[in-house]
């Protein structure tokens, strides 16, 4: 969600700690991990011209796009699945 606009690693840091209210806090080896295995898969991408000195940013790729479409359709699986479970549990 952070790369849907360009974004750099710190702005992905912030973002990431403020959209979870500072449940989630990433660390640099760990964001920097993520975003090369993201890059790697093609599901991010470098953006903009990296020779102009500015710290490098990424955006998401449509094969992102896709991937988060179908890991918001797994989720709301699960959610659905979690509310009948307690639905049924507290009919009982």
């Amino acid at each position: 969600m952070a790369v849907y606009q360009p974004n750099h690693g710190y702005g992905i840091m912030r973002f990431i700690e403020t959209a979870t209210k500072g449940r989630v806090t990433l660390g640099a080896g760990t964001l920097y991990g993520a975003i090369n295995a993201l890059v790697k898969k093609q599901w991010i991408a470098p953006y903009g011209d990296e020779a102009d000195g500015k710290k490098k940013a990424y955006i998401i790729t449509n094969t992102g796009k896709q991937k988060v479409a179908e890991e918001l359709r797994r989720m709301d699986e699960v959610l659905r699945l979690a509310s009948t479970i307690i639905r049924e549990d507290e009919d009982q």
